[in-house]
């Protein structure tokens, strides 16, 4: 009966008041978030700090090995590296846990009508409270070779929302289709494994090319999604393209995920 009123009540409901509501009542979402990281950790001393632990780890080793097969200067590369692995891990989780995001809350989404977009931001909010252990890092290598942020470092407020934003245009999307195609889950986590190496995260962008950089670079959204976070972290302030990019995607791919979210939102509770 639970499952027949939720149903009943998403027929009603437009993408937009979906979204509205979720967000007007963000605590819960953070509340959710809060306790998937809590429950995941509440037997470790060290917490989710663990995951900083091991990205730590996984910076200093990488940074050894790709920065001497490079020949860059470790002062330059290692704050470089630091900051693209740290991203790249928040936005592939966030991709790849966006895909299950209706999946892994199927009980309480035949139960409870809550706002689908509930669980969206709870899965963007979870993985955001990884991120805020993982980033602790980048002072800490900036100490050890004498560097310090510049004024803009601001640039990444409004980028990390931009940033947010766009992702969360993606997972709206993502958990729809996953939900109904469930192998397309594996075929997403092969994407991002692939886009790793296409996005200069363990390499520098002026190591391309000149003539393969336009099509690796301007074409790659992640690139451009990087960018606007990495570079003002690094002094620089990123391309124009860079921003304009991310604000026309956040555009483009929001007004496309409402219509999607709209037109199917009545469906998602049959396919779970």
């Amino acid at each position: 009966m639970h499952a027949d009123m939720t149903m009943e009540s998403s027929r009603k409901i437009t993408a937009w008041e979906d979204i509205a509501s979720a967000v007007g009542n963000f605590r819960l979402a953070a509340l959710l978030g809060w306790q998937d990281v809590a429950q995941r950790y509440r037997r470790s001393s060290v917490g989710a700090f663990w995951l900083t632990i091991n990205m730590g780890v996984l910076i200093g080793a990488m940074g050894l090995i790709f920065g001497t097969i490079f020949r860059s200067p470790m002062s330059e590369f290692l704050p470089f590296l630091c900051v693209g692995l740290i991203m790249w891990g928040y936005f592939s989780q966030l991709i790849n846990e966006g895909c299950v995001s209706f999946i892994s809350n199927t009980e309480t989404m035949l139960q409870l009508p809550l706002p689908f977009f509930t669980y969206v931001l709870r899965t963007w909010w979870r993985n955001s409270i990884i991120l805020f252990h993982n980033i602790v890092i980048f002072p800490i290598v900036l100490l050890i070779f004498g560097k310090f942020i510049g004024w803009t470092a601001l640039l990444v407020i409004p980028a990390f929302v931009l940033v947010s934003l766009n992702f969360l245009w993606m997972m709206v999307i993502l958990s729809v289709i996953c939900t109904r195609y469930r192998d397309l889950t594996q075929i997403i986590q092969n994407v991002m494994q692939v886009g790793m190496y296409l996005t200069p995260i363990m390499w520098q962008p002026h190591q391309l090319p000149a003539d393969k950089s336009t099509l690796i670079l301007d074409f790659n959204p992640f690139y451009h999604l990087i960018s606007v976070i990495r570079e003002p972290l690094l002094g620089g302030m990123g391309t124009a393209l860079n921003w304009y990019v991310v604000i026309g995607m956040a555009i483009v791919g929001w007004i496309i995920a409402l219509l999607f979210l709209n037109r199917y939102r009545s469906r998602i509770t049959y396919w779970l």
